[in-house]
């Protein structure tokens, strides 16, 4: 795909979304299958996989009839259609076009009011505010509680400066009219709710449980500052969201949504949330109280659809996959913008939930440019949280292959000489590595080591020839020898 081949966003909201996986033919329909134990088993079977196929859950027992379930976006060539990229791409192929087409140039339309939309086609306040009517599921075996928001984004209003921001929170239910936002210290959703606490004023928030997946993947992404992720998601599709005034906050909630929560965080109200099974792999955040909404209201389309994007961890699941694309791509532009020059790749690696493991290639310009390049890839906007180690290579290195990675690195650097760290770097309380005695008093912050595993400048053309072929006698080998594989297009 060229630079001037446009992406083009085929639908509006989650169910034109289902209309093209579909056409793709990778959406399958599950039905009867339980929130308390089948719907897990279905996440844990398929979201690690590449090609996993996306599944809508129906007639889940206990719900009303037509309430859905959708589960495993992210994945097979649907991933590229989400984009608005061709099926074909490669997984770094996407994120560099992402990064080409809607980072370099970063467009904004702000967003649209209007009057009405299908969201308000079931609007239920007062006694018939019930969230437990959803198909919101028990997503691993030592889960607290049911978790409805996970595929989530929580729209909240700055309250001195009047900026919107959407942020991916997770919700645990609690009962009929309460549900949970666990907001992590440092995000705008957690910044904007402090605001509020110390005027002493609840704030007013809707948490979207099932809408369009291009703002719940915005939504958990960093966004800078100030900036409001719909004004972002106009600019990528080229026209303003629409978007309508919640009936109790006022908020702008989008008018295609298919289920918004809408309701207070009172700052003196806290309940015991999760544990939950977190993006590292690990129930690492334990039980601890958390804020939650007191719903005033639910708003939800005929036949709504819940969105669910649960962290299995321990490897390459579909939250995985979408931030590896996504936030690469932003890493990389983050570093151009920072003037390094000569970036090759940059790739966020899926086995640490594509934040605390980032291969970056460079084409070695100038002594101290590796390090340049990793200290800027380490604490640029887009891998701050989390990030624990940034592997330097030369530009003859595939950051996106993990052995290729981690042989450069074992072959091109000397653990003395070849590491650097930083110390007191924000972190997640996710990372099951805080000690206890820091998360305790709340110091949430670790190191990161910054691994130089380039050729060493000043002798790099003394280093060692690699016996990696050259790109143009791996193709020939491929082409000529790649039917022993069953590769397509092959001589045989």
């Amino acid at each position: 795909m060229s630079d001037n081949d446009k992406p083009v966003i085929a639908y509006n909201d989650l169910r034109a979304w289902i209309a093209e996986a579909e056409r793709l033919g990778e959406v399958k329909t599950l039905q009867n299958c339980s929130w308390e134990e089948d719907i897990g088993l279905v996440a844990e079977a398929i979201l690690r996989a590449e090609n996993g196929p996306c599944v809508v859950f129906e007639d889940v027992p206990g719900c009303p009839k037509g309430f859905r379930l959708l589960l495993n976006m992210f994945a097979g060539r649907r991933r590229n259609m989400t984009l608005g990229f061709p099926p074909d791409l490669t997984k770094w192929e996407l994120s560099d076009g992402y990064r080409a087409h809607f980072l370099k140039d970063q467009k904004s339309i702000p967003h649209e009011m209007v009057e009405t939309g299908p969201i308000f086609e079931n609007i239920l306040m007062g006694d018939d505010v019930d969230v437990t009517k959803f198909p919101s599921p028990i997503w691993h075996e030592r889960d607290g509680g049911r978790y409805i928001g996970t595929g989530t984004y929580s729209i909240t209003q700055d309250p001195d400066e009047g900026w919107y921001n959407a942020g991916a929170y997770r919700g645990q239910v609690f009962d009929a009219k309460t549900v949970g936002i666990l907001m992590a210290a440092g995000h705008h959703g957690a910044i904007h709710c402090d605001k509020y606490f110390k005027k002493g004023e609840p704030m007013p928030v809707a948490m979207v449980v099932g809408g369009d997946p291009l703002a719940f993947l915005l939504g958990g992404l960093e966004a800078p500052y100030g900036t409001f992720e719909f004004d972002m998601i106009g600019g990528m599709r080229g026209r303003a969201e629409k978007m309508v005034r919640g009936k109790v906050t006022g908020l702008p909630i989008p008018a295609n949504a298919e289920i918004v929560i809408e309701g207070f965080v009172h700052p003196d109200r806290k309940i015991i949330e999760g544990p939950f099974g977190e993006w590292t792999g690990h129930y690492a955040g334990g039980a601890k109280p958390c804020p939650v909404i007191d719903i005033k209201a639910i708003y939800h389309r005929n036949n709504p659809i819940l969105l669910g994007v649960p962290p299995m961890g321990a490897g390459p699941d579909e939250m995985a996959r979408y931030r590896a694309v996504m936030r690469s791509g932003m890493i990389k532009q983050n570093m151009t913008n920072a003037g390094v020059p000569d970036v090759q790749q940059v790739w966020c690696h899926e086995v640490g939930g594509a934040r605390m493991f980032h291969g970056v290639s460079i084409k070695q310009r100038y002594p101290g440019h590796a390090i340049q390049a990793g200290t800027i890839a380490a604490q640029c906007g887009g891998s701050a949280y989390a990030s624990k180690y940034i592997v330097v290579t030369d530009d003859d290195i595939d950051v996106t292959s993990l052995d290729s990675l981690i042989w450069a690195m074992l072959t091109r650097s000397d653990p003395r000489e070849s590491i650097q760290i930083i110390d007191g770097v924000w972190d997640s309380p996710a990372d099951p590595r805080i000690p206890p005695e820091k998360r305790k008093v709340g110091d949430i912050t670790h190191s990161v080591a910054i691994i130089n595993a380039c050729r060493p400048f000043h002798w790099r053309d003394q280093f060692p020839l690699a016996n990696t072929p050259s790109e143009a006698v791996a193709r020939k080998a491929r082409e000529k020898f790649g039917w022993l594989l069953g590769e397509p297009g092959a001589q045989g």
